[in-house]
């Protein structure tokens, strides 16, 4: 933390990149890997197709990323989002169950609006053109939708003092549940469906039927509004 309050503006954003381009990296692996390890068939026949442009937009994506992470430096050296690290462990467990319950119904919403006709065609529609999914699929993102999410967290993260070890569990649990949701394999067992767990299944039934399955961590929002669909 003292380091950080000492670097320059340049040198966050370099920090931030360098960060942002190893998740990136770490989650085309993850995908990767388990895609080549687990046994279980694939939810649809093919994955979609690899393409430049989506490759191209990717980085956009991590780009992006890294802006929504400086400006999160930025809050955070003008006290804005403050940090209180002297906490339990089962406060910092409760904390992490907190803000992925909170930013799931946040998201829920956001992901909601972005399925409104208009909206959709001008900024979500491109990441649908992934009817099936491939090691890509997470980061192929309007810079819109990319910088909504962001903002989403940093709103949470402003209105409590969280641990730092919470928020940054948080972040790789957001992206490795992220990676997960975008297989074209089940990663979950049968029964996780059964405890609102947002499976593979799950989010690849939202490709397939976008007026369903908004959630991301759980489905317990669709069930509560009405758009789960097995």
């Amino acid at each position: 933390m003292y380091y950080l309050e000492k670097i320059s503006w340049l040198e966050s954003l370099l920090l931030s990149l360098i960060s942002n381009v190893f998740l990136y990296l770490f989650s085309i692996g993850l995908y990767l890997f388990i895609d080549k390890t687990c046994s279980k068939d694939k939810i649809q026949e093919k994955d979609h197709p690899f393409s430049k442009s989506d490759l191209y937009l990717s980085f956009i994506t991590v780009f992006i990323n890294a802006l929504v992470m400086l400006i999160g430096v930025f809050l955070w050296k003008f006290q804005l989002i403050q940090l209180n690290n002297n906490k339990s462990i089962i406060t910092i467990i409760l904390e992490i169950v907190i803000i992925t319950l909170v930013m799931d119904l946040l998201m829920y919403f956001f992901h909601y609006l972005a399925h409104i006709p208009l909206i959709y065609k001008i900024i979500h529609q491109k990441h649908h053109e992934h009817i099936s999914t491939n090691q890509l699929s997470l980061f192929v993102l309007h810079p819109f939708e990319t910088f909504g999410f962001g903002t989403l967290m940093l709103l949470v993260f402003i209105t409590y003092p969280f641990s730092m070890i919470s928020i940054i569990t948080y972040l790789i649990l957001n992206l490795i549940w992220g990676t997960i949701g975008h297989l074209n394999r089940e990663f979950f067992p049968n029964w996780a469906q059964k405890i609102y767990i947002g499976t593979s299944k799950f989010h690849n039934q939202h490709h397939l039927n976008n007026q369903k399955n908004f959630g991301f961590y759980t489905s317990i929002w669709d069930r509560i509004l009405g758009t789960y669909k097995k």
